[in-house]
């Protein structure tokens, strides 16, 4: 038998820190930037997926970017749901996804599946889940997002006590999910990545909006950190990441995956030995025509 993933997250904690973020009206600037992405994603693909599925997106802004006069409103699943939100929608943890296979024709995920602790899992059963030709797009937080802070936490807790805890979850790297897509026997899969620097007046100010956003640190193995230490992170960040004008920068990158559910219609690639140019004739003949 396989062994199941290990538990990483507290999700019922998580889903407290979202709830409250939604009743309190939290910054909602990252899952608005992924929403007109999605947007412009789904522009450029001329199908209609009349059954459509929103996994897990911790507010209504896929929902709505999906939701056009020619596309009916989404279902919509999630740990948590704002109150004052309408359309059909339901509470679901995104590893035990209740759908028959083939049911859905598109599902899109909005910064959610970094707190998952079984990605190829998640998208194994959303795979399952589409039908033949169906698409899943979905972004998520990954790769070196917030490094600063991760290192400064690093560093003034092994210089205080003499040893670290993990207090930055643990992010998938782009490289990674190409594999796991094809791992979940998704067509096409494709990974690239929207990287962009926030900047705050301290290392402190970054961390109050994460805990406004729900972000904060979930996971299982979380331990008070000393005001100590935090004091002396906050030095070390703005020693290492700040501007001539003394706030500090904060990298993001939203990592986007897409795949498709195979189908016989889809572009498949040429078998091993079938090509009729050597590659090195192929990138001589190119440079002759230029």
């Amino acid at each position: 038998m396989q062994k199941p993933p290990p538990r990483l997250f507290d999700r019922r904690l998580l889903r407290r820190r979202l709830a409250r973020a939604l009743e309190e009206g939290a910054p909602d600037f990252l899952i608005a930037r992924a929403a007109e992405d999605l947007e412009d994603r789904l522009a450029a693909i001329k199908r209609e997926f009349p059954r459509a599925l929103d996994l897990g997106t911790p507010s209504a802004h896929f929902a709505q970017a999906l939701t056009t006069p020619q596309r009916p409103a989404p279902l919509r699943g999630a740990l948590t749901l704002g109150a004052k939100e309408c359309g059909p929608r339901f509470v679901a943890d995104e590893e035990a996804l209740p759908f028959a296979p083939g049911s859905l024709d598109l599902v899109v995920s909005g910064l959610a599946l970094q707190w998952v602790d079984d990605l190829p899992g998640v998208l194994t059963q959303v795979r399952r889940a589409l039908a033949p030709d169906g698409l899943f797009l979905a972004c998520m937080i990954g790769g070196v997002s917030l490094f600063e802070l991760r290192q400064a936490l690093i560093e003034a807790e092994s210089e205080i006590s003499g040893g670290a805890s993990l207090r930055v979850s643990p992010f998938v790297d782009v490289r990674d999910l190409g594999g796991l897509l094809q791992r979940a026997g998704f067509a096409l899969p494709v990974t690239d990545v929207d990287s962009f620097t926030l900047r705050y007046d301290s290392m402190l100010a970054l961390c109050a909006e994460l805990h406004r956003m729900g972000a904060g640190n979930a996971l299982r193995a979380r331990r008070p950190l000393a005001r100590k230490a935090l004091l002396r992170a906050a030095e070390i960040y703005a020693q290492k990441f700040s501007d001539p004008d003394g706030r500090v920068r904060a990298t993001i990158e939203i990592i986007w995956l897409s795949g498709w559910a195979p189908h016989e219609s889809q572009q498949k690639p040429l078998k091993p030995g079938s090509a009729q140019m050597r590659l090195e004739d192929a990138v001589k003949a190119a440079r002759e025509g230029e």
